[in-house]
């Protein structure tokens, strides 16, 4: 199982680079656009508990 879980990395590593490579303002914007989703995730939980803890 290791050695499988190890295979995809290098094979999801290898993916990237060559992403990057070919088209660098792509691959940018994509890692950029996935950013964006975690902060606005990350916003909206923060948001949820203050609205949770100031609601008395």
């Amino acid at each position: 199982m290791v050695k499988a879980k190890k295979i995809i990395l290098i094979l999801v590593g290898a993916f990237f680079i060559y992403a990057i490579f070919t088209s660098p303002d792509k691959a940018a914007g994509i890692v950029s656009n996935a950013w964006g989703v975690v902060v606005d995730g990350f916003n909206a939980i923060l948001r949820f508990f203050d609205t949770l803890l100031n609601s008395n």
